[in-house]
């Protein structure tokens, strides 16, 4: 339990970091899931408070949504299909992350373990473009 703690921990500390200062040309999308161990069990009112007030989030997290699956939600479906990984279309934990460039185009798939700061340049690279 407190290893998953600290590695949310993490994963909202280098968001926060690497989205810092803040700009109009960058913005990170948060898509709770549950269907990973079980490490989002709490409703979607219950998830954003953690996240805004345990973790300080201040960019978007959306309702709960699955992301493997029959039930996938549709942004994930784009996604996946626009970005294969590892394991195919299927994403295989929470924080796999996606960058996408402002025309709506998937550019990269990283898995969970990429941390923010190791695609700070890519992103940085997208913004100069």
């Amino acid at each position: 339990m407190w290893f998953d703690i600290i590695k949310l921990l993490r994963a909202f500390t280098s968001v926060r970091e690497i989205q810092e200062p803040r700009t109009t040309r960058f913005e990170i999308l948060a898509f709770p899931c549950n269907q990973f161990g079980g490490q989002e069990p709490g409703s979607n009112p219950e998830i954003k408070q953690s996240a805004c007030t345990r973790f300080k989030a201040e960019f978007p997290i959306f309702d709960k949504v699955d992301v493997n699956g029959p039930s996938t939600a549709p942004i994930y479906q784009f996604l996946k299909s626009n970005a294969g990984g590892f394991l195919g279309d299927l994403i295989k934990w929470n924080f796999e992350k996606f960058l996408i460039d402002k025309k709506g185009k998937v550019v990269e798939r990283y898995p969970p373990t990429t941390s923010l700061f190791q695609i700070k340049k890519d992103i940085k690279k997208l913004l100069d473009a």
